[in-house]
């Protein structure tokens, strides 16, 4: 831009050329290495942390799901039992017979079958501890009691070939008490009545003395006992 020099009268033709002040121009700069460090440590630190975190709930649901298939596994073998000592069969139908045999690691006992439309029948059960496996065997229901007898000892001998079913694995001890209206007892095996002519070792006395049952599993990755107590023929 020309502008005439300030003092010059009008007829000088003397100008002066001015610049523009132009605004001064900020430097642009990056960021330094120990910023980008910084940064990446940073970033470093928080992925750590979400994999630990995200770690920690898939092994909590891990866990969980496991107490759940367990205690559900607990369930159905505790609600089976609860259906056979509710059935077990009383000496109106056996006699002086035994109905219960309990020692180290099993339980055997004679239930009632109903069926639809047909009479009343008599099944041995035996649940055993195998291996850490507790497993339910049935013979087949039967109104003779004499091939009742078959089975009775059959199953007093582990030598039945009735059906097994594994009703919960990790097992590690099961015990059992009886109920005779005052305080739970340990079953102590009792020979058979002097009248009775019998081959089965181990009966316990009549089935009218014992009142409930309780039963304990010691599983191998719980410390706390498992317990339940049922009644005897309380269907």
């Amino acid at each position: 831009m020309l502008a005439r020099r300030p003092g010059a009268s009008s007829n000088s033709t003397s100008w002066s050329v001015f610049k523009p002040a132009h605004p001064s121009r900020h430097r642009q700069r990056g960021f330094t290495l120990v910023e980008l460090l910084v940064a990446i440590t940073i970033l470093g630190v928080i992925a750590v942390l979400g994999w630990r975190g995200l770690d920690s709930i898939v092994r909590a649901r891990v866990a969980l799901t496991s107490d759940l298939e367990q205690t559900r596994g607990m369930q159905l073998a505790f609600a089976q039992m609860q259906s056979d000592c509710g059935l077990i069969a009383d000496a109106v139908v056996l006699g002086d017979r035994p109905n219960l045999l309990s020692d180290q690691g099993r339980l055997l006992l004679v239930r009632k079958v109903y069926a639809e439309n047909q009479p009343t029948r008599l099944q041995v059960v035996a649940y055993r501890l195998r291996q850490g496996a507790l497993m339910r065997s049935e013979s087949a229901a039967t109104r003779d009691l004499d091939q009742l007898d078959q089975f009775w000892q059959a199953a007093s001998a582990d030598t039945d070939s009735g059906s097994s079913v594994t009703l919960k694995t990790g097992v590690d001890a099961m015990t059992i008490k009886s109920w005779d209206g005052n305080a739970w007892n340990m079953v102590q095996p009792a020979a058979a009545p002097a009248n009775v002519v019998t081959t089965v070792p181990g009966a316990v006395a009549p089935p009218t003395i014992m009142k409930g049952l309780q039963v304990t599993l010691q599983l191998n990755d719980q410390q706390v006992l498992l317990v339940k107590a049922f009644l005897l023929g309380a269907v």
